[in-house]
């Protein structure tokens, strides 16, 4: 199959040591002209065709809960398009996420458009890995705007440090651990990095990073492509939680605890 923008999404991107210690140091990092205009607007267009066909969110926002409020979400992609395919298997992306982790390899975990509507409500503070019943603690999640987010539209936001915030990592995503982590956060002096992203910028988050993002009070849609990357050779852990359990259910079927994660669901990206 012949995929748009090949190249772009293939070629490498230089990565400096001051830029990898900086992401080791603060949990994340932004980084600007990961792609041209061009291919996001292109693939803008067939990230949204699958979002708005495979939705299944029907309820009015007012009648959501602040999870259901954050975004629209629809997940693994990449098996339902083979055009969305080619963008979440970008080499150029899973060679950053190795150099950053400092893995030998990466695996897909699963992809997700978030998709937060005009009106849509703030995503509260939490920390992904949270969520996965996964050895590494190394694990990241790339973090792709579709279109210029501007502070209006609720742009992805970062305690700077705070992969090293142990006492937040048994509060789910709820209105009431978001103020407790927020409140946290700050007492423990981690700063907040909260900005617009240009088009072409991309974050890469750790696991345990925590972050946010405002209310979408704009009148446009904020289209975002995420994926998350497993470091090559992770095992199955026992679930913690009934949320991690949920997690084991639904992306690692046919798994048991110990199990290395190398399945058909999760393909190796790099190298």
């Amino acid at each position: 199959m012949d995929v748009p923008y090949a190249k772009e999404l293939d070629d490498s991107y230089l990565l400096t040591e001051t830029q990898i210690a900086q992401f080791r140091r603060d949990g994340y990092i932004r980084l600007k002209h990961i792609f041209p205009t061009e291919l996001l607007n292109f693939y803008a267009d067939r990230v949204t065709q699958k979002v708005e066909q495979l939705n299944t969110q029907s309820k009015p926002l007012a009648e959501r809960n602040i999870y259901e409020k954050a975004f629209l979400q629809v997940m693994n992609i990449w098996q339902q398009s083979d055009t969305v395919c080619a963008l979440v298997f970008s080499k150029r992306l899973a060679r950053i996420a190795s150099e950053l982790m400092g893995v030998r390899g990466v695996r897909l975990y699963h992809d997700a458009a978030l998709f937060k509507e005009p009106g849509g409500g703030i995503t509260p503070w939490h920390a992904d890995q949270y969520y996965w019943p996964v050895s590494s603690p190394v694990n990241l999640v790339v973090w792709i705007p579709l279109q210029d987010t501007p502070m209006a539209m609720g742009p992805l936001a970062f305690s700077v440090g705070s992969q090293q915030f142990e006492a937040g990592r048994q509060r789910n995503i709820s209105e009431d651990n978001d103020q407790t982590l927020q409140y946290s956060l700050k007492e423990m002096n981690y700063p907040l990095d909260e900005t617009p992203y240009e088009l072409g910028e991309v974050s890469f988050h750790m696991g345990w990073t925590f972050h946010r993002a405002g209310p979408n009070i704009s009148e446009h849609m904020r289209k975002v492509m995420t994926m998350i990357y497993l470091e090559d050779g992770a095992c199955v852990t026992q679930p913690r939680t009934q949320f991690a359990e949920n997690d084991r259910q639904m992306w690692l079927k046919g798994l048991n605890v110990g199990d290395v994660i190398d399945t058909l669901d999760h393909p190796l990206l790099w190298p």
